[in-house]
């Protein structure tokens, strides 16, 4: 049996991440977008729209999705899933908020 080690490594403060907005985060193998929602949410996807690659980091958050900018796909921001009629998923990763900063699980996010 495989036993999952979890890696979290702190972003920085909440506050950093504009509201309805997002940040990156450069990675071995990758650049991830951390998005924050007008509730406080803190949710992480790779910084590549799932149609034509573009930065999903630039694109326009509205509840608890995120447009791309280059051809307005929707992304879900919880399972990076293209929503409507689109087809495609945005790889997503473990996130969490503790007295007001955020941590990524970077044993997944590192990962190939």
């Amino acid at each position: 049996m495989e036993h999952k080690r979890e890696y979290w490594f702190d972003l920085g403060l909440l506050t950093a991440i504009p509201v309805r907005g997002a940040r990156t985060v450069q990675v071995p193998r990758r650049d991830i977008a951390v998005f924050r929602t007008a509730n406080n949410e803190v949710f992480a996807l790779e910084n590549k729209c799932p149609h034509k690659g573009g930065p999903l980091s630039e694109g326009i958050v509205h509840g608890r999705k995120v447009a791309c900018p280059l051809h307005n796909w929707v992304i879900d921001l919880e399972s990076g899933h293209a929503t409507g009629a689109d087809h495609g998923c945005a790889r997503s990763f473990p996130v969490k908020i503790e007295n007001g900063r955020v941590f990524i699980d970077m044993g997944v996010a590192a990962a190939a």
